[in-house]
């Protein structure tokens, strides 16, 4: 049926309205996104990618103080990226299952020096901090060693909130490997987490950053009779993410930010420096409209908009 009179004319005060917002507080959700990567949190960082309970704390306090936002990394290539007007979206992934990441007590509650335990108190001192991450998982499973365990904190995980991607199971080098090989290691880490949480991974970490020969054999493939097909595939890299609404958005290699403070190579390339960066160029992160039906950016940035999203485009 056609639209009444009244049915336009508030479907065109909404528009306003949603045009309004997004100019007040300068959405740009075509903005760049940082995708944090984190290993080992432990008191005594000894490896290039530990951090100390103190720099992790540090790090989240200052992302909460900056107007960021976590959101898992499904919800960053879904497009499903729900965060108040005028916030930033940031993703914390942690790697290879490490026990400084996730450990609770004999009643489910996180230990205070853990990665979750930090994130869980950063986020009740900065109401409106999520205190959501994505963990791509190995055979290590946090160091549970029986079914049972690993089958607990799995299960605690998806029931919090938290997002369990694939890691491979074994943490080979994929780069070099025939497909089947391939294959059969990325099917290994995606079956244990269906075994053990009863979901499916919706992303896929690589080990050491490095893609197969052919990289869409990372995105999609079959095993031992089991299929993936993962949203999103990411590697070790140097700098934001693209939005996932960008045309400049691939799935096949989404790069992410090393955690750690300037010095050496990460003067420039890790989450120190780019934080500084985006402090500096506000204009280049994502920053959201509010309104997850609507993908709202200045209009001068239409030309980098992909065409997939053209009905929730509202450039102002």
């Amino acid at each position: 049926m056609p639209d009444t009179n009244a049915e336009a004319a508030r479907r065109i005060a909404d528009h306003k309205a949603n045009i309004a917002l997004a100019a007040k507080v300068k959405a740009n959700e075509l903005g760049k996104i940082p995708v944090l990567m984190y290993h080992r949190v432990v008191r005594n960082a000894t490896g290039p990618d530990d951090r100390t309970p103190a720099e992790f704390r540090a790090e989240l306090e200052r992302l909460a103080k900056e107007g960021y936002v976590p959101i898992t990394a499904k919800e960053y290539v879904t497009g499903q990226i729900k965060i108040p007007a005028g916030k930033h979206p940031v993703v914390l992934t942690f790697d290879d299952a490490s026990p400084s990441q996730v450990a609770l007590d004999g009643t489910g509650v996180p230990l205070p020096n853990t990665a979750i335990g930090i994130l869980y108190d950063v986020a009740r001192r900065h109401p409106g901090f999520r205190p959501v991450a994505t963990f791509f998982l190995t055979r290590d499973v946090f160091g549970k060693h029986d079914q049972a365990s690993r089958r607990q904190v799995l299960m605690w995980l998806v029931e919090n909130g938290f997002d369990l991607g694939n890691h491979t199971r074994d943490h080979i080098n994929l780069l070099g490997l025939p497909k089947k090989k391939v294959y059969e290691q990325i099917v290994a880490g995606h079956k244990m987490i269906t075994d053990l949480a009863g979901v499916e991974p919706h992303t896929l970490a690589l080990p050491y950053g490095n893609q197969p020969n052919e990289p869409k054999w990372a995105r999609s493939g079959t095993a031992d009779g089991v299929t993936y097909t993962y949203g999103g595939v990411f590697r070790a890299g140097y700098a934001p993410a693209p939005s996932p609404f960008s045309q400049d958005f691939d799935p096949l290699a989404i790069p992410r930010i090393r955690s750690h403070g300037k010095k050496g190579e990460c003067a420039r390339f890790c989450s120190e420096a780019w934080l500084d960066w985006f402090e500096k160029h506000p204009e280049e992160r994502y920053t959201s409209d509010g309104n997850i039906k609507t993908v709202a950016y200045p209009r001068f940035q239409s030309p980098f908009a992909a065409k997939r999203y053209k009905e929730l485009a509202l450039p102002y």
